[in-house]
């Protein structure tokens, strides 16, 4: 199927039964994709669906009310109306010890049939009224430490282990909510009784819940306005990180997997949106929104393979602006902690003392700290003149493109050559956390260190036959967990796959790293351009393939140097002459600008890779040119050209064209809402005639599948066959 016979409204999900059974029974169909814009940055949150602007403060309830509504419709479901009236409260069984009074207590609702769930409670035996700390069976050891900072502490049944928020379901015939928000919409009938007691200090109400738990805090915040703290802990797609940058193309949680893993735990209307995530008319940010001006901490780690950094400062960066409105601004704000899924008992003391700063108990710090903001502004002062565009004339001879490409990287700072070796290599604990230290069975990981004290692995099969070839790969926009990314896994099984140790088990050695900016380098970017004002975050990612190719070669090295024995790196026998890069999304465009300007490179290829820069202006549906320059801080200089795109001094013919005549794939699915899949080709085509005039046509390969923004074991497959032709 040709991308023009691909429909706007073509579904991009994979048949599943349940889904299926789901339509049928409702009736429901896809929406009019081509009647929803593309927001490709989240929606904003002061402004109303038909794009009328949010009049301070008149219109805000009105704006407030349209963005739960939309959350209902395609992520909740419907929400009753109405609670239902606590009609009794008994107590079932009480202790005291070590100066706690520990009951269970038994809720029974006037409702039809009559519904009963069973909470427990932790209160101070002297003192009071107390703040309530609201949490989930899960977590029930954070209420032991919640009482001991001072709190009246509610354990509710709303989790995997005790989940009686279904009770509710024959209730509300007519409501289609699901696990997640009927979970959140429990702790308010908690709280319905914990707000009947004298001990209780009603103005004060906190909650957390950690992983699906942290969604369901955020939720019961945004739903119910008695709840006057929240810390979303590790909190994930649909909760803290919005499916806009939490997809398949940055190797996280995406709707798809969301919804295929556990169908219950949000509407099946979401589905709708797999691979078309700008379409939502809502995201996730729509929660913070909701809870505004009330207290609201992000608690995300690092290293999360559930949850992107970068998500979430877009959607506390889209939130902050409601709560400058409503004179909040400190009320809402990210704690980064080191580590992965995890947490420590410093986290959760920590979570507590935000309640106390929030609820005017105490007094800790919690500044404002952001990790990938890019301010161009300040950028452009630093760089001063050597920003300024190139004057060779656009002409297209090798050395005018050499100049113009480079130009876009920005001016590299001198570097010698480092061959690298054992010492500096990642350590088995860091490996272990960035889940890459097991291989399977035959599949050897060497890792080891090179350029500039930066960690890598080579991936070979554990018994080689002969010289290897060797890939070099390039991830995506994977922000926590770099390259072996997170739910990398098959439409067809829950199975995780790594294109390294698929192409280990076929006899090609594989060397990778995380990117700057990515895993174990997240903090590495932070303040790059006030170390580097004239080069480019993008530059020096291209120099680390370049680095890659040294190491790779070290046996080459014309310079004699000395080094220790014991940090030698013991390689296994590799072909030099069959070294190429395969990248996917960011990787992608990496491994096109590596490839292009250095020859030591026999071949490339590119998923996902790039869309033309000349028409990528902001009226696009990829969001414009500004997501080189802007989101991500890659290439600053290209700022220099927003709003004249086409004044360019090079595009990505360019880039092509210096590769040329050694192998190039490029795939370009036709639902890539990073990229014009027709501009593509037509850049594509525009290069060429660069392999044409050296005999090798066959040599540019591009493939244009009917299908969104991915990299799983389809297209492992797609990158195989193509190796697989080169021999």
């Amino acid at each position: 199927m040709s991308a023009a016979s691909c429909s706007t409204n073509s579904v991009l999900y994979p048949p599943r039964d349940w889904f299926t059974a789901w339509q049928e029974r409702t009736g429901e169909q896809p929406p009019d994709f081509a009647a929803l814009p593309s927001m490709p940055d989240l929606p904003p949150l002061l402004q109303f669906q038909d794009g009328r602007p949010v009049q301070w403060p008149t219109d805000w309830d009105s704006r407030r009310a349209e963005i739960r509504a939309l959350l209902e419709h395609y992520f909740w479901g419907r929400l009753p109306a109405e609670a239902p009236r606590l009609k009794k409260a008994e107590v079932l069984a009480e202790e005291h010890e070590r100066d706690v009074i520990r009951r269970s207590v038994v809720l029974t609702f006037a409702a039809e049939p009559v519904v009963q769930i069973t909470i427990e409670t932790m209160t101070p035996d002297s003192g009071g009224p107390f703040p309530v700390f609201l949490t989930q069976t899960t977590h029930r050891v954070w209420a032991v430490m919640a009482v001991s900072r001072g709190y009246m502490a509610c354990v509710y049944p709303a989790s995997d282990e005790d989940d009686q928020s279904a009770r509710f379901m024959e209730v509300y015939p007519d409501c289609d909510w699901t696990t997640i928000p009927r979970r959140a919409w429990l702790a308010g009938r908690a709280l319905d009784y914990l707000l009947t007691l004298d001990e209780v200090d009603g103005e004060r109400v906190a909650i957390t819940g950690h992983s699906r738990n942290g969604k369901q805090s955020l939720i019961a915040a945004a739903i119910d306005e008695r709840i006057t703290s929240v810390v979303s802990s590790s909190s994930g797609a649909a909760g803290a990180s919005p499916y806009r940058f939490t997809s398949e193309r940055e190797f996280l949680e995406s709707v798809e997997t969301t919804t295929w893993m556990c169908p219950d735990w949000f509407h099946p209307r979401l589905r709708f949106f797999t691979g078309r995530e700008d379409r939502l008319p809502i995201d996730t940010h729509g929660y913070l929104a909701l809870i505004a001006p009330r207290a609201c901490l992000l608690s995300t780690a690092l290293n999360d393979g559930c949850e992107s950094t970068f998500a979430v400062e877009r959607a506390y960066l889209a939130a902050q602006q409601v709560y400058e409105r409503l004179g909040r601004a400190e009320a809402l704000r990210i704690r980064w902690r080191p580590g992965g899924h995890e947490t420590r008992a410093e986290d959760i003391q920590s979570y507590f003392d935000w309640f106390d700063v929030t609820l005017g108990r105490g007094a800790f710090d919690f500044p404002e700290k952001l990790l990938h903001v890019f301010n161009w502004q300040a950028w452009r002062e630093r760089a001063g003149d050597s920003a300024e565009p190139p004057t060779v004339a656009p002409q297209p001879d090798r050395e005018n493109r050499l100049a113009r490409v480079r130009w876009g990287l920005g001016v590299e700072p001198p570097t010698g050559v480092e061959w690298g070796g054992a010492y500096g290599s990642e350590k088995a604990h860091d490996a272990l956390l960035m889940e890459r230290l097991d291989t399977p069975e035959g599949v050897a990981r060497l890792p080891v260190h090179f350029s500039d004290y930066l960690a890598g692995d080579l991936y070979y099969p554990a018994q080689p036959q002969g010289a290897l070839p060797v890939v070099i790969w390039l991830h995506p926009y994977s922000f926590p967990a770099g390259y072996p990314g997170d739910y990398v896994v098959s439409h067809d099984t829950w199975k995780r796959y790594y294109i390294y140790h698929e192409l280990a088990q076929r006899g090609v050695a594989c060397f990778t790293f995380d990117q700057l900016g990515f895993g174990r380098r997240i903090q590495e970017s932070t303040d790059f351009y006030r170390r580097y004002p004239h080069w480019s975050r993008l530059g020096k990612m291209v120099q680390d393939v370049r680095a890659a190719v040294d190491f790779l070669r070290a046996g080459e090295g014309r310079f004699p140097y000395v080094i220790n024995p014991r940090f030698a790196a013991q390689l296994p026998e590799l072909d030099l002459t069959r070294v190429c890069c395969l990248g996917y999304s960011l990787g992608g465009m990496v491994a096109l600008y590596a490839t292009a300007l250095d020859e030591r490179l026999a071949g490339v290829a590119s998923f996902c890779g790039f869309t033309p820069m000349r028409t990528d202006t902001d009226d696009q549906p990829t969001g414009g040119l500004r997501r080189l320059w802007e989101w991500y801080g890659l290439q600053p200089r290209l700022g220099l050209y927003d709003g004249r795109e086409q004044e360019l001094p090079y595009d990505f013919e360019d880039v092509l064209a210096l590769v040329a005549p050694r192998p190039c794939l490029i795939v370009s699915p036709t639902q890539d809402r990073d990229a014009d899949v027709g501009d593509v080709t037509t850049c594509v085509e525009a290069a060429r005639p660069a392999w044409e005039r050296a005999g090798a046509g066959e040599a540019l390969t591009h493939l244009t599948p009917v299908d969104y923004s991915r990299f799983q074991p389809d297209q492992y497959r797609m990158f195989l066959d193509w190796l697989e032709k080169l021999g």
